[in-house]
């Protein structure tokens, strides 16, 4: 470059837009003379200080609402809640709340309930006094009294009733056990197939046959042994028996004054049962039990001694015997021959409306009006079991042929499958819209 082009780029006016530098140094701490500088008590503020005590706070707060929330549900788990509506409403009431809400139904009055009792034994806790004390140990020692077991002497014809029930129902249970673990040989694959075709089958069921049963509505039915045989049961107090699949009449029962709520075939009826013999029960609503065979139309004998409503009958799969479920929130044993009372079982406290025995006859469920089951040991007659779930009156129940499991039926429109060998619900089925009155 020459000198006369030097010295015109020099006197060439030029735009200076300053240096970052600057800047730079003041924000590091530093002024514009290099020299290092803290931050004045101005312009430090505390707004960042605020801002990460208050998130701290919000967390531990969050954190111990968490805390609480869980030994709120940790307690609400722990605490009993009566399951009869009647019996959560007197609760309420001594409780000073009102016993409904606008839209509630038994299920919301009694998680209200139960929310109550936590709140309450969680204040007891904060604020424990002498009293509550003494009242705890009331409660523990009133406790105590009520596990306290009792035993009432068996007659003869019981303990000869158990012992026939033990010595009948091994040999069956041995025969299940043994089907079972055959079963379990078969390849997965094979039974998984099995099971998918049986489902086919099942989504082609129809309606066959179609007939009027009675002039007044009917109450129940119940398919034979051999499902060639229907028999169903009126609020005229008959019972008529159909051939299927083309539901021809073939028998009339006549000896009931009242509804017939329960009926069941012998397990040998249809099957090698003399029509002569005894082939089927009944009970109605004035608390009758009727034994029928099928070549008369009167009834070959009668069970008495329940004084209310028989809601269900159910025959032992020995034959020998018959459970039948009441109103009188008992059920009872009978001997099938002798037509005796062998056992009086209370244990419900409501109304007695379900019965079923086990497949292998050792064991018998109860369902009630007080929403709980139980299952019974025939063999000692403790009862093994108590089934709490349903916020309903348990209106049916049947065993599965593994031996194991349990289906029930209530009024809260759902049926809930049971394991007897872990003692819980294992599966729930929520397809009603209504009450369900029959489980198979």
């Amino acid at each position: 470059m020459s000198g006369h082009d030097l010295s015109s780029f020099l006197t060439k006016p030029r735009i200076h837009y300053g240096s970052l530098e600057e800047h730079d140094r003041i924000v590091r701490g530093q002024s514009s003379f290099g020299q290092q500088r803290g931050l004045t008590l101005d312009e430090l503020g505390d707004d960042d200080h605020q801002d990460t005590t208050e998130s701290a706070a919000r967390a531990r707060a969050e954190q111990q609402a968490m805390l609480e929330e869980f030994e709120r549900k940790k307690m609400a788990k722990s605490v009993a809640v009566p399951t009869i509506d009647a019996e959560v409403r007197r609760r309420l009431r001594e409780e000073g709340e009102p016993q409904t809400l606008f839209g509630e139904g038994p299920a919301d009055r009694r998680e209200r309930l139960r929310g109550i009792l936590v709140r309450k034994a969680r204040e007891s806790q904060l604020a424990p006094t002498s009293e509550q004390g003494e009242s705890e140990e009331a409660t523990e020692s009133e406790e105590e009294e009520e596990e306290e077991e009792f035993f009432t002497l068996g007659r003869d014809e019981l303990v000869d009733a158990r012992r026939d029930i033990a010595s009948f129902c091994i040999p069956r249970a041995k025969r299940r056990l043994a089907a079972h673990r055959a079963e379990l040989e078969i390849p997965f694959t094979q039974r998984k197939r099995i099971k998918h075709e049986w489902y086919t089958h099942v989504k082609t069921f129809e309606t066959k046959s179609l007939q009027y049963g009675d002039e007044r509505p009917l109450s129940y039915c119940s398919f034979a042994p051999n499902s060639k045989v229907i028999a169903t049961a009126s609020f005229s107090g008959t019972l008529k028996l159909w051939s299927v699949p083309q539901l021809e009449k073939l028998h009339t029962l006549r000896g009931h004054n009242a509804r017939v709520s329960g009926l069941d075939f012998h397990p040998n009826s249809t099957i090698g049962q003399s029509p002569s013999v005894l082939n089927l029960a009944s009970g109605a609503l004035d608390g009758s039990v009727h034994l029928w065979s099928f070549d008369k139309e009167t009834p070959i004998a009668s069970l008495q001694g329940h004084d209310m409503r028989v809601a269900r009958v159910a025959f032992h799969p020995s034959g020998r015997y018959i459970g039948t479920a009441s109103f009188d929130k008992t059920w009872r044993l009978w001997d099938a021959e002798t037509q005796k009372e062998l056992l009086m079982q209370e244990g419900h406290s409501r109304e007695v409306f379900a019965i079923g025995f086990q497949g292998d006859g050792s064991l018998v469920a109860t369902g009630g009006f007080d929403s709980i089951g139980r299952v019974w040991d025939l063999r000692t007659g403790r009862s093994i079991w108590t089934i709490e779930g349903h916020v309903k009156h348990i209106l049916c129940l049947d065993w599965s042929p593994n031996g194991h499991q349990i289906a029930t039926g209530s009024e809260d429109n759902a049926i809930r499958v049971w394991d007897v060998r872990q003692t819980k619900n294992v599966y729930t089925i929520p397809a009603h819209k209504n009450l369900v009155t029959q489980v198979r």
